[in-house]
């Protein structure tokens, strides 16, 4: 009988510690991953999201931006990191990208969708097609003429290959039967500082990442990837406006690793609910060029899943790229 009790009692101190343990998370500061260089959507989020998540769980959430791969190299860390919640990421839309790619490629997988568990998602938008102020196209049907007369000759900067800079512009390749030469970079930012230095012709990207030179008058939007009027740049028509079956939407959202702990995962999802409904972080990210479009874990692992299984699609279409 007195074995029993010391059993018992040792497992009432243990279940003790444990819920201690997570009740006193987070003990130390959190790493929000970026998997791309600054100046693009991901850190754009990022950096307001996490200084609001850091007041709302009482340690730092700093900033790593990890680039390359299109983003495979940050996402994979993080999906192969301890899952005690002191690793999490900031993914795009590239996220339900790269597995497939790895597929076509015959690669090794940098992760797989499943090691990762969606907890936010904070924007969603369609990307636009930017180019200089000074170039000689002034609407869309300009641009895809031109790109018709010269096969080849007109090149586009991406973050890299299949990322969410790339595959818009090659679904409207494939939708208008357009060549052009892809010069992958390691993230939005230093594709649009290419841009604006004459290195590349045109981008294809989220509207943040370019409205600040919209407004300076250095670049010209000639059309986005979406299905209704853009609330930043309301005058613009969309592809499908044009006449080309061509839409996608690049979307920023927290992850973190699948074997989280849940009691840390709910406290994660919380801080990123609050951060999503802070006044400052929406009015930091709309001056920026996007709404917050704020979905919860449940509605937005959907959204995800919809979204993997629309772009293995694309994807299996653009082939094996090297």
């Amino acid at each position: 009988m007195k074995r029993r009790s010391v059993v018992f009692a040792s497992l009432l101190i243990s279940s003790a510690a444990w819920v201690a343990a997570q009740t006193a998370w987070p003990a130390r500061p959190i790493t929000m991953v970026v998997p791309f260089p600054p100046g693009g959507l991901a850190d754009l989020v990022a950096r307001p999201v996490a200084e609001a998540m850091s007041r709302e769980l009482g340690q730092p959430v700093i900033i790593e931006n990890k680039a390359g791969a299109g983003g495979g190299i940050g996402m994979g860390l993080v999906a192969r990191a301890k899952p005690d919640g002191y690793t999490v990421l900031m993914a795009l839309s590239s996220l339900t990208v790269i597995p497939q790619a790895d597929v076509v490629l015959g690669r090794a997988p940098m992760f797989a969708l499943a090691d990762l568990r969606p907890i936010a998602r904070f924007t969603a938008d369609p990307t636009v097609l930017a180019v200089r102020s000074d170039s000689p196209w002034k609407t869309v049907q300009q641009f895809v003429d031109d790109v018709k007369k010269r096969p080849g000759a007109i090149n586009y900067g991406s973050s890299g290959n299949y990322g969410t800079m790339h595959v818009p512009m090659e679904i409207l390749a494939q939708n208008a039967g357009l060549k052009m030469t892809h010069v992958p970079f390691t993230g939005a930012g230093p594709a649009v500082v290419a841009l604006l230095g004459g290195q590349i012709d045109a981008v294809s990207s989220g509207p943040a990442t370019v409205l600040q030179q919209v407004k300076a008058g250095k670049l010209r939007v000639l059309a986005h990837w979406g299905t209704s009027p853009l609330g930043t740049l309301p005058d613009v028509p969309s592809l499908k406006d044009a006449g080309y079956n061509a839409d996608y939407a690049q979307w920023s959202g927290l992850f973190i690793p699948k074997d989280t702990p849940e009691p840390v995962a709910q406290r994660l999802r919380a801080a990123a609910r609050a951060a999503a409904q802070d006044p400052r972080v929406k009015e930091i990210i709309l001056n920026a060029g996007s709404p917050v479009l704020y979905q919860d874990a449940a509605d937005f692992e959907k959204y995800v899943q919809a979204d993997a299984s629309r772009m293995a699609t694309v994807v299996n279409r653009m082939g094996k790229l090297e």
